[in-house]
């Protein structure tokens, strides 16, 4: 289907966005400036974003005069990521995940470690003893944080030496994310759980407030800070939202049917199903605009929509997200997949 409007520059839009948020580290619990950033960017496309006190984003995208019928789109802008646990005798960093950053997937990554003085410094994680040529248990030891270590770019020989740089316990620690976009369209990146859906709803902010829509509903963002230690979208629902519809990612692998090119919609997690008259809408909806799409279950799965029914909000909720491969790891979606997702909301909402 013809689209009436320019979706390559929206498209383009979102990924150019994608990047710039993707370079701001931000796990759950240290994303000021990540935060700052999408401020700034709703206000420059027009719009009055508020800060909530849990330090997200909340922004009115559409107005009517309808009352109690508001949708609220939940994308989270928090990271998986560390915090330094102890410093070990020779003055490398023991670290504690934040969220589900798993220590196979994070071995030999380059990171950051932010201080409270506001000094960065990096280092590597790396297996303790990580040189196979005189650690004979290399092959067999089995990752974990227990037996992992951040290698610190610095002279250090003892826990002193790293306490002199004003490194403590309880500092953050992230992750290069290692963004790369292919010519064939595929992104590449640590984290594009989930600031690949916040890129994907400022093109929906763009898009409302350049093609003149009106909005048949008030429409909410809520950019959340939280979602990956389970208390994102817990909270700062107005009143009038009858409907959370969280846009994070689609899973991709063994036993559910979405790809990197497709829009996911989500029937079930594994808090429950979703509401079914919201699923039931979405298929409707990518059906009429001809989108490739794929209705799944996720087993080991939960989102910002399920965490606003659990903290008691009375409202229908909906999951939907580009396909995702790798998830929580070095991730991989594609530029089908965010034109799916992103023209599915532009039909939803007419």
């Amino acid at each position: 289907m013809q689209e009436p409007f320019n979706t390559q520059m929206y498209l383009e839009y979102i990924l150019d966005e994608t990047k710039k948020i993707l370079a701001i580290d931000s796990p759950s619990g240290f994303t000021k400036q990540a935060v700052d950033y999408v401020m700034k960017e709703y206000t420059a496309l027009g719009y009055t974003p508020t800060q909530t006190i849990k330090g997200g984003v909340l922004c009115q995208i559409g107005a009517t005069t309808i009352p109690n019928n508001a949708l609220m789109m939940e994308a989270h802008i928090d990271t998986l990521g560390a915090m330094v646990c102890t410093i070990n005798p020779n003055g490398y960093l023991k670290l504690s995940p934040i969220g589900g950053m798993n220590a196979n997937n994070a071995e030999a990554e380059n990171c950051r470690v932010y201080t409270r003085e506001g000094k960065t410094y990096s280092g590597t994680l790396q297996l303790c003893d990580a040189s196979i040529h005189v650690n004979k248990k290399f092959d067999e030891t089995s990752r974990s944080f227990e037996v992992m270590e951040v290698v610190l770019d610095e002279n250090v020989k003892t826990k002193e030496d790293t306490l002199s740089l004003g490194i403590l316990p309880g500092d953050i620690v992230c992750f290069d994310p290692r963004t790369t976009i292919t010519n064939s369209g595929y992104i590449k990146s640590r984290f594009l759980d989930d600031k690949l859906s916040v890129g994907i709803l400022l093109g929906f902010a763009k898009y409302v407030k350049e093609e003149n829509i009106i909005l048949p509903r008030n429409v909410y963002h809520h950019i959340t800070v939280y979602e990956e230690v389970g208390h994102g979208g817990a909270a700062s629902i107005p009143a009038e939202v009858s409907e959370v519809l969280s846009v994070d990612m689609g899973c991709v692998g063994e036993g559910v049917s979405c790809t990197e090119h497709q829009v996911s919609i989500c029937a079930k997690d594994n808090r429950g199903p979703y509401n079914y008259e919201v699923v039931s809408n979405l298929i409707a909806a990518a059906k009429r605009q001809n989108l490739d799409f794929a209705v799944d279950i996720y087993p080991y799965y939960g989102s910002d929509a399920d965490v606003a029914l659990t903290a008691g909000y009375d409202v229908k909720h909906g999951l939907i997200g580009t396909g995702v491969y790798a998830s929580h790891g070095y991730e991989r979606s594609h530029i089908d997949g965010v034109r799916n997702t992103f023209l599915l909301l532009t039909e939803y909402l007419k």
